[in-house]
């Protein structure tokens, strides 16, 4: 007769639902785990996980991306930030520009027993199989040459003026970036510098310096630059009402109908706007709320 062993190390309990549980038996192995570090998240403070492109500069040279900005690039990375805010629904907003992405999560989550490894390496992992899996999406003539990596932090703000600095501060450092950028590839692109040569035309200019140069040697006006590329983009869950097609049977009908039937769903969606100023979080007050 063939007989079916659970390992030494387990014990097999059967709970009162008839589940089967396994709980591990203590071996003298068992002290390694006090080496593992506490690493628990502060209560009451909103978790900010942000993860960087590593490497980009070259990923993006070697993949041919469009200077200085390119559609496919952005919307694959907002494509990979859905997916994660999709799978850790405890995520309140998140904000990205270029090879970065910062995910906040609710003040008072309780996900992965606030462990900051687990929040970090959860969030990292989901977006990385995700630039993967959806590449051939938005570069369809593109094959992926190597596989990216992203890197990732996590810190800790225990106010809501404190999280609004800095997403503040990202989408700041977004626009310098940008204008810094567009000027940069417009001098090379269209005006033959080379890239030292840009570099050192830029060098001590202010924005407003940048922004004449546009405007003076390029007719570019950069506050009709799109938002995306100004702004970065902003994810935020909403509830939208989808139409859907449903057949059903009336009383006193042989045949099925087909019928419209509108269902409400709350589904992650990007923004490109202003988040330093009061405007946006008076219209979405349901993001810093307590009870969110």
């Amino acid at each position: 007769m063939l007989r079916c062993r659970w390992a030494a190390s387990a014990i097999a309990v059967l709970s009162g639902s008839g589940r089967r549980h396994v709980s591990m038996a203590k071996s003298k192995f068992e002290y390694v785990r006090d080496f593992e570090a506490d690493d628990t998240c502060l209560p009451n403070c909103w978790i900010v996980v942000r993860l960087d492109g590593r490497n980009f500069h070259r990923f993006s040279e070697q993949h041919e991306f469009k200077k200085p900005n390119d559609d496919r690039a952005l919307q694959l990375m907002t494509k990979c930030a859905q997916t994660v805010m999709e799978e850790l629904e405890d995520i309140a907003i998140a904000y990205g520009q270029s090879d970065e992405y910062s995910f906040v999560f609710k003040k008072k989550s309780k996900w992965f027993k606030r462990r900051a490894s687990k929040f970090m390496t959860h969030v990292v992992s989901q977006f990385a199989s995700s630039y993967v899996f959806y590449w051939k999406d938005y570069f369809k003539d593109q094959q992926l040459l190597y596989p990216p990596g992203f890197d990732g932090r996590i810190v800790l703000y225990p106010s809501n003026q404190n999280l609004k600095d800095y997403l503040s501060w990202r989408q700041a450092d977004c626009h310098i970036n940008n204008l810094y950028n567009t000027v940069f590839w417009m001098l090379v692109q269209r005006s033959g510098l080379t890239p030292m040569q840009a570099q050192e035309r830029l060098q001590g200019t202010l924005a407003g310096d940048k922004n004449e140069i546009l405007f003076s040697e390029f007719n570019i006006n950069y506050n009709n630059e799109p938002l995306m590329y100004r702004k970065g983009t902003v994810l935020i869950w909403q509830k939208i009402n989808e139409v859907m097609t449903k057949k059903i049977k009336l009383p006193k009908e042989a045949e099925e109908k087909e019928v419209e039937v509108t269902r409400t769903r709350t589904k992650v969606v990007p923004l490109h706007c202003d988040i330093i100023g009061d405007q946006f979080w008076e219209e979405y007050p349901e993001i810093l709320a307590e009870d969110s």
